[in-house]
């Protein structure tokens, strides 16, 4: 019913309409007996016939009627007149929240006070039993008393928490007046068990809290679709990009911690968000206090269950004893008095001490700890607990290990020379960020890899293609080359750069095909001038003079087996000056690659891990739930596996860890039997079926660079080379006619090529995919019509499907990120894997179109610690073998010497 002005409900006279929507319309009012002015929400004509209508009006009565707080909008009375039910609630003068987001987002301390204010809101609504389950900007008033809560007409009433031994403020409300199965609220800011109808409780409406601070901070929405179907797969499989990672807001770069505050509000499992408003507002509380910005001006109404909240304490990563905490300290107090003890005649004796992981960590390849130069802290990268790779920090006058937000997928940090920034690897991008608190930043593309270098005049040296060292400025641009391959030494990679004091020189180990070639270079930014130092297969660093030292050279740092050795070096003169001596002993190496996990800074600090980096891995089938069914072999160091084209037989990478190479083993899954099927010194990798099963084709480094090679899948009859060149380059599909290889090329960015098999030595490879981003992982679909594969065009690895060859259409499959695209043999479906989960799209293939469907969670997917390349289907797509790490896995912690050099002659 339309109310006109001057029409009386009881002692309240309409002035003005206000607004409208599905369930009310609201309505100024004056109230006659109190002379002040209200609100009244009445429940329109063709809602008040149906009773689930009614009752959910009454719902929010009597919600709202049981919350008193500065920022929930008061109820005043209820009332109904000649069949209108109507609601009188505060006046409030302002602006809805969404009205304030339509001319951008909010000033970083305006948007931490609303958010502290809605939480603490929230946190007393759901202490009381009461569930909001629609909120959004609609629905927060901004007034110059603060924000609002509003419209609880959807809000669901649960049994109030009880206190030890009190009453309930609170009837209990034993049914649930929604049907279990409908979909309640705005889809824009829903839960994901909201959109598929399951029970809801406190954490979903944290989730639609996230959504509003993710839009309060960034003026755009979490979640974007074109249409609800969209939308709701955005939802449900993707994550929106770091707040951090978004052009800057003033002030927002100044407030530590907001990625992880978003990230966590959330997540898509309940279990993996904040637990409660009160532990959310909290943290925000913190991250006001700590922002320079904020902390002067962001409050939060009075309320008796937020008062005086106890600042967060740092998060249980670790637990330590009595003892160690002594041996944490002193250490902490020998690193900070360090510049002084260099001129005192008796140095300290040297002291050790460990770092555990974070809990169930993984370590991977590349992860390393990183020493700051100033000696203060140590950066390292691991998967937590949940398969994400990130950057976790540690002070070394701290006792707590801090991750670092915005870092997910970190590979290889390395430090600044002013320790106040880590540069990174992730998502095939070069990144840097300050640890204290600040946005990530992007600097160029990378592949993933060891870590860089980075000098005083802002240049930073790293591996981007695989092969050899480029240059970038730390402030980020276009990479250019520094080194070159030489041939003439069968060299295959350049990689651990590491610069000299002079931030001109530099040193590097080069890789080579060839014996005695391998070894410790340096080289320099200003000419191709180059010096063989050293013949070890190792990552190096340098100190100069750390304490303990008498004054003149420093010390080259690199590792022979698992010792690391120290050895004298001037670095002016580029020359060796003593024997080498050893300072640690059973350093974590990393199998079938170069290298060796530790860091040491001039300050006297060094750090390692201890054991094998290269964690074992385990084959094991799973069906489309995620339920383990069977392992296959036992725990060796395994990549890339390939299926044959019967299902009976598995080729797959292992690694020799004596020898740092892989070679390829055939498992016959029938017999439970397995075989070595090369058996050259150098690293074989990649195989791939022929479609009738008789040939593998695979990549090897036998001759140099990355070749492409094949052989009898029998065994029998020599490896034959199929094609051969200077490029480095992994053979990665066969096509199901039998006429062609798919294959990548490593150069700026990652190219797919194609072989023609036809023609013997006249094959001429030729481009398939190829331009400005990487694309790889190229698979034909079985029918011979698509192509699929995984590029970085969109700023992070995503699955899109082409026509064969390319020309008639191109489509995106993954709309949350994706890698490892695999297709089913019957083309009806294609899977791929993001972030430890294993993903499937229903796609059509015979039309004259690509079709695809929205892409669905089969099960997170415990892959192996590489990460990459890591799972295969079978032919019906009803069983996975993917390579796991394995169970007895245990991550070792990181060992931290004080002195190392004391400790050395001791």
């Amino acid at each position: 019913m339309a109310l006109t002005a001057g029409t009386r409900l009881g002692p309240y006279e309409i002035l003005a309409p206000i607004g409208a929507g599905g369930m009310g319309e609201v309505y100024k009012a004056r109230d006659t007996r109190l002379d002040r002015t209200v609100a009244v929400k009445v429940l329109p004509g063709h809602a008040a016939d149906k009773p689930e209508a009614r009752q959910r009006f009454e719902r929010e009565a009597r919600a709202v009627s049981s919350l008193s707080h500065p920022h929930i909008c008061t109820l005043h009375d209820v009332g109904e007149q000649d069949g209108a039910y109507f609601l009188v609630m505060e006046y409030l003068e302002g602006e809805t929240l969404s009205a304030r987001l339509a001319q951008g987002p909010l000033p970083l301390e305006q948007a931490l006070r609303c958010a502290i204010q809605i939480t603490d809101a929230l946190a007393l609504a759901h202490r009381q039993g009461v569930l909001h389950r629609d909120l959004k900007p609609g629905n927060i008033m901004l007034t110059k008393a603060g924000a609002k809560l509003l419209d609880f007409g959807l809000a669901k009433l649960r049994e109030p928490e009880k206190p030890a031994g009190g009453m309930t403020a609170l009837p209990t409300v034993s049914v649930d007046l929604t049907q279990k199965g409908t979909i309640l609220g705005t889809f824009q800011y829903m839960a994901p068990e909201q959109l598929e109808g399951k029970d809801t409780d406190a954490r979903s409406d944290l989730f639609s809290f996230g959504a509003v601070l993710y839009e309060m901070l960034t003026g755009r929405k979490a979640f974007a679709g074109a249409s609800h179907a969209s939308l709701i797969t955005a939802i449900m499989s993707s994550e929106p990009a770091p707040v951090s990672a978004l052009p800057p807001v003033a002030g927002r770069a100044e407030a530590p911690g907001l990625d992880h505050v978003v990230r966590k509000c959330l997540a898509k499992s309940p279990d993996d968000r904040w637990q409660s408003a009160q532990d959310l507002m909290t943290e925000l509380k913190w991250i006001a206090e700590t922002s320079s910005q904020a902390a002067a001006t962001v409050t939060t109404a009075p309320a008796p269950a937020s008062i005086a909240a106890p600042p967060p304490q740092p998060r249980p990563w670790l637990r330590w004893s009595a003892a160690g905490l002594l041996a944490v300290l002193f250490a902490a107090a020998l690193v900070l008095s360090t510049i002084h003890l260099r001129e005192t005649p008796e140095p300290p004796e040297p002291m050790r001490f460990q770092i555990p992981p974070p809990e169930k960590a993984v370590w991977r390849w590349a992860d390393f700890p990183a020493v700051s130069p100033d000696g203060r802290r140590i950066v390292f990268s691991s998967l937590r607990s949940d398969g994400k790779g990130v950057l976790f920090l540690r002070s070394l006058d701290s006792l707590a290990v801090r991750e670092i937000p915005g870092t997910e997928g970190a590979y290889s940090p390395f430090w600044s020379p002013d320790s106040r920034s880590v540069g990174f690897t992730a998502d095939g991008k070069l990144k840097k960020v300050d640890p204290s608190g600040g946005p990530v930043q992007t600097l160029c593309d990378t592949a993933p890899g060891p870590r860089g270098a980075w000098n005083r005049q802002g240049v930073i040296l790293f591996r981007p293609n695989g092969t050899s060292l480029f240059q970038v400025s730390a402030s980020g641009g276009d990479p250019k080359p520094v080194t070159v391959l030489d041939a003439s030494r069968g060299e295959t990679t350049h990689m651990f750069p590491y610069f000299l004091p002079d931030g001109r020189h530099f040193l590097y180990l080069a890789g080579s095909s060839q014996p005695g070639q391998t070894g410790i270079y340096v080289g320099s930014l200003d000419s191709k001038e180059r010096k063989r130092l050293l013949g070890a297969e190792s990552n190096v660093a340098y100190v100069d003079a750390p304490f303990g030292a008498p004054s003149g050279p420093g010390f080259l740092i690199f590792a022979r087996g698992d010792t690391l050795m120290a050895q004298p070096f001037d670095a002016k003169k580029l020359e060796l000056k003593g024997d080498a001596f050893p300072i640690a002993e059973q350093v974590a190496t990393f199998g079938f690659a170069p290298g060796a996990s530790f860091s040491a800074s001039d300050t006297g600090i060094l750090a390692y891990r201890s054991g094998s980096a290269s964690a074992p891995s385990q084959l094991a089938w799973f069906d489309r739930s995620g339920k383990r069914l069977a392992m296959v072999g036992e725990p060796a160091a395994y990549s890339n596996p390939a299926l044959s084209p019967d299902d009976k037989r598995l080729a797959i990478g292992r690694a020799d860890p004596q020898a740092r190479t892989r070679d390829i083993w055939v498992f016959d899954l029938t017999r439970g039997t397995s075989s070595r099927f090369t058996f050259d010194p150098a690293d074989d990798l990649n195989p791939i079926w022929s479609p009738d099963g008789a040939r593998i084709a695979f990549t090897s480094e036998r001759k140099g660079p990355r070749n492409i090679y094949w052989k009898r899948s029998d065994g029998t009859g020599p490896a034959e080379a199929l094609l051969e060149s200077s490029d480095q380059k992994s053979v990665e599909d066969w096509s199901p006619d039998g006429n062609l290889l798919l294959f990548n090329v490593r150069a700026k960015t990652v190219d797919v090529w194609t072989l023609p098999l036809a023609g013997g030595e006249a094959r001429k490879p030729a481009p398939l995919l190829q331009g400005p981003f990487s694309e790889q992982q190229s698979q034909i679909s079985p029918n011979g019509r698509w192509i699929a594969y995984a590029s970085t065009e969109s700023g992070r690895p995503e699955v899109y499907v082409q026509s064969f060859p390319p020309g008639r259409g191109k489509w995106q499959v993954s709309t949350a990120g994706g890698n490892v695209p695999r297709w089913r043999r019957d083309g009806k479906e294609l899977f791929f894997e993001i972030q430890n989960r294993l993903m499937a799209v229903d796609v059509k293939t015979d039309g004259p179109s690509f079709e695809a469907g929205i892409p669905k969670l089969l099960f997170e997917a415990p892959f192996g610690p590489l990460n990459r390349n890591n799972y295969v289907a079978t032919r019906d797509g009803q069983r996975f073998l993917i390579v796991t790490a394995a169970e007895q896995t245990v991550s070792s912690p990181i060992t931290v010497v004080i002195n190392w050099l004391a400790a050395a002659k001791h």
